[in-house]
Order: C-alpha cells, then sequence, then structure tokens
C-alpha cells in the first residue's frame, strides 16, 4: 500500500545526480506540485526522461531552466525554444528518441523485457553507431530498455491503497513510467476511499506506487 505523503516527503529522497522520469504530454500529464517542490528542494544534475520539454516556465521545463537537468531523454522539443538553445549551445545533453520508440523502451524496462527492435531510424544519422539486426531480411536498430531511479506521475484519482486511475492523454506515458522506476511517487488531484473505483477503471495498481501525494482529499 503507498504511503500518503507531503509533496516536500515525496520527493525529498531525490537525490542529486538521479534519473527521473516525468509523465508528460505537453505538461498535460506532468505533476505540477512535485515538480515545484524540487524546485524548491533544489535537486541538481538529473537525469530526466520525459516525453516532451513542454514549453518555457511550465512542467519539467522549469527544472531545465534552472540549470537542474545535465541530460534529456525525450522525444519532442520544438515547443520549448530555451531547449533548443541549451542543446544546440551543448549546455544540457539531449538524447532525442522516436515517440513509438520512447516508449517502448519504457515499457520493455517495466516488463522485464530484454529489447526492443525498431525499424524507425535506420539509414539515418540516427542509426549511426548502434547496433542492428536481420530479421527475415529486414533491418532493426536495437534499442535498449529505459529504465529510472524516480518516476513521477500524475494521476486523476487514486483510493487510499494508491490504486490509479488517469485523464485523457496524461496516460499516455504515465502508466508505463510507473512500471518502470525504483521508486514512484504520484500526484493525484484527489484521493477517495479505498473501493470506491471500480477494478476495471484502475490503470496503475497500488503495488507499484511507494509514495502518493494529493491535492485533494475526499474524505466523504
Amino acid at each position: 500500500m503507498s504511503e500518503i505523503v507531503s509533496a516536500a516527503d515525496a520527493v525529498a529522497g531525490i537525490p542529486d545526480g538521479a534519473s527521473v522520469m516525468i509523465g508528460d504530454f505537453m505538461e498535460i500529464g506532468s505533476p505540477p506540485r512535485l515538480v515545484d517542490e524540487m524546485m524548491l528542494q533544489g535537486q541538481k544534475n538529473l537525469t530526466v526522461i520525459t516525453n516532451d520539454t513542454a514549453s518555457p516556465g511550465v512542467g519539467v521545463s522549469k527544472l531545465i531552466e534552472a540549470d537542474r537537468v545535465v541530460k534529456v531523454i525525450t522525444s519532442h522539443i520544438s515547443t520549448n525554444s530555451i531547449m533548443q538553445k541549451l542543446m544546440i549551445g551543448g549546455t544540457v545533453d539531449v538524447d532525442l528518441v522516436p515517440r513509438g520508440t520512447l516508449v517502448e523502451r519504457i515499457r520493455a524496462a517495466g516488463y522485464g523485457l530484454g529489447d526492443v527492435l525498431t525499424s524507425t531510424g535506420v539509414g539515418t544519422l540516427a542509426a549511426e553507431g548502434r547496433r542492428t539486426i536481420e530479421l527475415d531480411g529486414k533491418t532493426y536498430l536495437i534499442a535498449l530498455p529505459l529504465k529510472a531511479d524516480f518516476a513521477l506521475v500524475r494521476a486523476k484519482t487514486s483510493d487510499y491503497r494508491g490504486n490509479l486511475t488517469y485523464s485523457l492523454t496524461a496516460r499516455n506515458f504515465n502508466p508505463v513510467m510507473a512500471m518502470a522506476a525504483e521508486t514512484v511517487i504520484a500526484e493525484a488531484k484527489s484521493i477517495v476511499p479505498t473501493g470506491s473505483l471500480a477494478p476495471d477503471v484502475i490503470v496503475t495498481p497500488h503495488v507499484v506506487v511507494d509514495y502518493l501525494f494529493a491535492k485533494e482529499l475526499n474524505r466523504e
């Protein structure tokens, strides 16, 4: 069962130099209070794994702009002019991964798979220095699983055990990230009594959620 904690306590165990997955899809799936708390606590030298780097001043971009991040593994930065400048200037190491490959690498880590085979990028600059394999006459790049020390996920609702539901595009990356990190910290908009969530609406089970922070507590 997840431990319900304050935002400060939720991220206090994240050390400098940690790798952190942050659920995101143009900041919709990003946990804002947890990110803000990291800004206050000052964790630095982070490797951040996220779908996109949002917009300047929003979501994960706050950590990047504050010089807390040394590497970003992501699929999309073109909506963030600050991130573009940092990448071009070499201030932040950026590993651009096609979105489908990125989510499959995260899923592979969470599900205990050895690697991902993808034809995306074959014959391009993205394939330079990468291992390939031939199957049935077709060439595939070998993409290794992607895991992290911590995952910060954003849920719509949680019960008191830590079973999570998601809203709309927040479901794109948050559930797979919750499976691929050593420690999972969830931010829920509200917490409802255990048993009030139908089993078929629960996406992330409580057994993988270590800490739970909620904006609102519904004790009805």
